[in-house]
């Protein structure tokens, strides 16, 4: 497997576009996704019991068919908590997209992040969809565009592209995500789009997309609230050429790792651009006595308000830690704990058998004032871990919070 170049149009057969269409003043806030022939499509979506109309209209396509071909996406507007209106609005996108398109509506998936509570300014949507359709173009950089548009709070652009051999024939995967607030697993106030031209059946694809999810994006968390419009969508044209995937053989397993790869990129790259964060905070757990155990420790201190502003300031407060694990509802003995903090400036054991080591703070301060920062935390237990990504809290997540509308 070897990293390459681009993102949602670097596999074949797939086009994008970004364009500005005037739902947010003077920012790209429309994009397109595209297929040259129809697409298997796998997805997961948010938890939240208030799901956004998008999410409804991609899940009854997801579950249903399975196949699609574009996806149009907005930014600014969220399009959830809309009622009959909302759903209306994805039926009147996916018709607009699908006559300009040439495609049945029931192949147009359609994707909104932004304010909720606001109905959709269907004459832009419908506008923009006319823009953006000659506009469609393989290239890396309409593909980049298409990632720019997504963007809501975010800072930067997230898009990653990786190739893997299968059956004697290179395969692409390809992704873009958005996704810096209301993040919290499972999934996030994300929006993440992942293209390949690999050949794989429908059911082995959402398998690899479900299981995969577990450990990436289910991973991450920025300020504990989950999104109603969390979207997850994995395409697949078969242009590679490969043979099906209709079994979890040597191809399969290969296939999940170039997915994981493309996954956990894109989810430690949403969690490093959290709102207001100035570092990326990975925490893993090793020793556990099981994976569910080291998922509920890791999870329950990324998402500690007290840790995440100890990391802010570069804190060394691991008593903060073992209070988050201490309160996760998994069962451990804090007497057996060892604590290491570690990034580019260094790896530092904290506490030994849950007792302070008589480290230097200054050394430890050092690490902690890094972009990249983890803590890795052995309970002793048993072979299993597992690692979550999050970051600090700072003033700026309440000045961005606040002043979200206005």
């Amino acid at each position: 497997m070897k990293t390459i170049e681009g993102g949602v149009t670097a596999a074949a057969g797939y086009q994008a576009i970004g364009i500005a269409a005037g739902i947010k003043k003077g920012k790209k806030d429309m994009a397109m996704l595209y297929s040259q022939v129809p697409c298997r499509v796998a997805g997961t979506f948010t938890t939240n019991v208030v799901k956004a109309a998008p999410v409804k209209w991609d899940s009854e396509i997801v579950h249903g068919a399975g196949m699609a071909r574009a996806v149009v996406m907005n930014s600014g507007i969220a399009n959830a908590c809309t009622g009959k209106e909302g759903m209306d609005c994805c039926e009147e996108t996916a018709k607009a997209a699908g006559e300009r398109l040439g495609i049945p509506r029931e192949q147009v998936l359609v994707a909104s992040t932004g304010v909720i509570g606001q109905q959709l300014p269907m004459e832009l949507i419908k506008k923009g969809i006319d823009t953006m359709v000659p506009m469609l173009s393989e290239s890396l950089g309409a593909g980049t565009l298409a990632a720019e548009a997504i963007m809501t709070t975010d800072t930067v652009k997230k898009e990653v592209a990786v190739q893997v051999e299968l059956g004697g024939v290179t395969v692409t995967v390809g992704g873009m995500s958005k996704g810096s607030g209301m993040i919290h697993p499972n999934m996030c106030t994300m929006l993440a789009f992942i293209t390949t031209d690999a050949a794989i059946s429908r059911e082995l694809l959402q398998k690899a997309l479900g299981e995969d999810v577990k450990d990436t994006y289910n991973m991450i968390s920025v300020d504990g609230d989950t999104s109603t419009n969390d979207t997850c969508l994995l395409f697949a044209n078969g242009l590679a050429g490969n043979p099906e995937m209709t079994e979890e053989n040597e191809d399969y397993r290969k296939f999940c790792q170039a997915l994981h790869y493309v996954n956990t990129w894109l989810a430690k790259h949403m969690a490093a651009d959290g709102e207001g964060a100035s570092a990326l905070f990975e925490v893993k757990v090793v020793g556990a006595q099981s994976k569910e155990q080291a998922v509920t420790l890791s999870k329950s201190v990324i998402t500690s308000s007290l840790v995440k502003t100890a990391i802010c300031g570069h804190d060394a407060n691991w008593g903060r830690i073992l209070c988050a694990m201490g309160y996760s509802g998994a069962s451990f003995d804090p007497e057996r704990v060892d604590l290491y903090f570690e990034s580019s400036a260094g790896k530092l054991k904290i506490i030994e058998n849950g007792v302070a080591t008589g480290y230097s703070e200054e050394k430890a301060t050092e690490i902690l004032s890094q972009k990249e920062i983890r803590a890795l935390i052995d309970v002793k237990m048993g072979q299993a871990e597992a690692t979550a990504w999050g970051c600090d809290l700072t003033h700026e997540y309440v000045n961005i919070n606040a002043d979200y509308r206005s």
